[in-house]
């Protein structure tokens, strides 16, 4: 039997109503035991449920809860799956944590292929570490939306690319959630001379068939590290390629408007910057179902900051606040946050921005987000320039709830280094506008 360890206990909620306590250990519930937290949400949904407790003292508690459908517990467990990770056994030709360089911390190099955390936490997953039983749990316990890493619909590219002989059944697995009414949406990592072409047109066309369930597809190009050593010889885009990509799903984002009245694919910012192109307005993305992807990003920020700035009406207040800022930005962004930065001075004339694009010394030229960049890039890039009263930086730089950039380098140590104060931006309009004008 396995046992799940409570790690926290809500305030005011059930569970503490019934004084089970941190430490405790939850061994079943409806006389059911608990393989991990797709059975465990399933299970608490009733409106009444036996749980069966163990206490620290080794003695059992059968506690009978009576609850609203749906109503939380207020329990919290040592491993948010309650289960081990499933990692990814797959070997992509893309995959970007095959092209870290030796000696960063251990955590980044653990490729997750787990559809548990596709439901927790919105993660892209390939499905090749689930057998059909585990396809129909998601289809009985209704887990959605599950987000997948398709990539192509050819069974045997899909193996070449995967280097997984298993990975070629693509179709028969989302044909089960098709089947079972799951919410699902799609990812495809482009990469010349594979999955592009005819082969990016046949996906799309294969994807569409599952529409309405498959929400979207995002469509991002390969992105290439400078530590390809032994890896298969994939080459980055070139605008004239990225630009056949971006005209395919231009083409069919026309054809199924028509058809199931949503654009369905979409590119993400890269391809339109790449190609030189104008990024496409807000409702051209649909209410941003892959903003995490990269997919509207910057539209999403430049409709924000022209929100925000709405807010804010030119005084001789606003013209007397004078100071100077300065903005690293990875190299893709650094022309639209500089577009950015104008409209605010259109209302804060006195307020000098330096946007200051960061070249990725560390990955390699060809990463430009400005996620990937490290400290060290950063120091050293900065070291020269005036920067005035604050240097800013975007929060999609730091690890999860730290303040801990990708090669350990903290934001103290930045600061430090630079001799300057560091304000943190938050992905939104309004942080943006805030921050250069209040460092808040």
């Amino acid at each position: 039997m396995k046992e799940h360890i409570i790690y926290k206990v809500l305030e005011n909620s059930i569970a503490q109503e019934m004084e089970i306590e941190p430490g405790d250990v939850l061994l079943k519930i409806n006389d059911q035991e608990i393989e991990d937290i797709f059975d465990y949400h399933y299970l608490v949904n009733d409106e009444f449920i036996v749980l069966l407790i163990r206490k620290a003292d080794g003695e059992e508690w059968e506690i009978e809860i009576e609850k609203e459908y749906e109503e939380d517990l207020g329990i919290e467990f040592e491993q948010s799956l309650m289960d081990g990770y499933k990692s990814c056994r797959n070997k992509c030709v893309f995959c970007f944590i095959d092209q870290l360089p030796k000696g960063m911390r251990e955590t980044l190099y653990f490729k997750d292929d787990d559809s548990r955390l596709s439901f927790l936490q919105g993660n892209y997953v390939t499905l090749t570490n689930m057998s059909t039983k585990d396809i129909e749990r998601i289809v009985k316990y209704k887990l959605e939306p599950i987000n997948v890493s398709v990539h192509t619909t050819n069974p045997n590219l899909r193996c070449k690319m995967l280097n997984n002989r298993f990975a070629g059944d693509i179709m028969d697995k989302l044909e089960i959630l098709n089947q079972g009414n799951i919410d699902l949406n799609g990812q495809i990592v482009c990469c010349p001379d594979y999955n592009d072409g005819d082969e990016l047109v046949k996906t799309l066309r294969d994807l569409s068939k599952f529409i309405p369930n498959m929400k979207s597809v995002s469509v991002v190009p390969f992105g290439m590290t400078k530590y390809r050593e032994g890896l298969a010889n994939v080459s980055p885009f070139t605008p004239e390629r990225a630009q056949e990509v971006l005209d395919i799903i231009r083409s069919l984002q026309e054809e199924f408007l028509e058809k199931y009245g949503t654009r369905f694919v979409y590119a993400s910012d890269e391809w339109y910057i790449l190609t030189n192109n104008e990024l496409p307005d807000e409702e051209h993305y649909e209410g941003y179902r892959q903003i995490e992807n990269g997919v509207g990003m910057v539209t999403s920020l430049r409709t924000e900051v022209v929100e925000e700035l709405k807010n804010h009406t030119q005084t001789n207040n606003t013209k007397a606040i004078t100071q100077k800022v300065t903005i690293a930005t990875g190299t893709l962004v650094c022309d639209e946050i500089k577009k950015l930065c104008d409209m605010v001075n259109e209302k804060y004339p006195n307020i000098i921005i330096n946007v200051v694009p960061i070249i990725n010394d560390f990955f390699g030229h060809h990463i430009t987000v400005t996620g990937l960049l490290t400290g060290k890039d950063i120091i050293n890039q900065l070291k020269s320039v005036e920067i005035g009263d604050r240097l800013l930086l975007s929060e999609t730089l730091l690890k999860s709830g730290e303040n801990i950039l990708l090669d350990d380098i903290s934001i103290s140590d930045i600061e430090k280094a630079l001799q300057t104060r560091i304000n943190i931006v938050k992905s939104d309009g309004k942080s943006f506008v805030q921050t250069i004008i209040k460092g808040e």
